[in-house]
Formats: structure tokens, C-alpha cells, sequence
């Protein structure tokens, strides 16, 4: 009886270990590399870097894997559709 308890607080320290809100220095979330002072201008044009945000398939990359922010993602994909309606791309 008493090894069962032991157990059982035993895994509750380690749930406790591995809690979502974890300390400020676990970050989770990378920055967006589209925001900023120094970063460059989502533009249709701008072909070198709609390439960075497109699969070797031809598919835009999602938000998660590249750390754009929403308003961002939405500028860079509607950027990259017309790059592909006027063949940059």
C-alpha cells in the first residue's frame, strides 16, 4: 500500500516539473523575421525572398514552421500568388 503512494507522488513531481507555464527563460516562440526595424518589405517583386517561404513543390510554407506573424503570413502569401499569376515565380 505504501509503494503505490510513493508511486503516485513520485509522478505527480514530475507532472509538476512539466508545466505549461514554464519561466520566462523557455522561450517557445521565435520572433517574427518580417517584423521589425531592419527587416525587408513583403513585396511581390521581391522574388529572392519569396523563395525562402516557398516549399521546393511550390507551396507556401506555414506560419509554424517559418515563425511569421498572422498579418505577415497573410502579405507574404498574397505576394507570392501574384508573383505565380505573373510568372516571377
Amino acid at each position: 500500500m505504501k509503494k503505490r503512494n510513493q508511486k503516485k507522488k513520485n509522478t505527480q513531481n514530475n507532472f509538476a516539473k512539466l508545466s505549461v507555464f514554464q519561466n520566462q527563460k523557455y522561450k517557445f516562440k521565435k520572433k517574427c523575421p518580417l517584423s521589425g526595424k531592419s527587416a525587408p518589405v513583403v513585396d511581390y517583386k521581391n522574388i529572392k525572398l519569396l523563395r525562402k517561404y516557398v516549399s521546393e513543390n511550390g507551396k507556401i510554407l506555414p506560419s509554424r514552421i517559418t515563425s511569421v506573424s498572422q498579418k505577415k503570413q497573410r502579405d507574404l502569401s498574397l505576394s507570392i500568388k501574384r508573383a505565380r499569376n505573373l510568372a516571377l515565380i
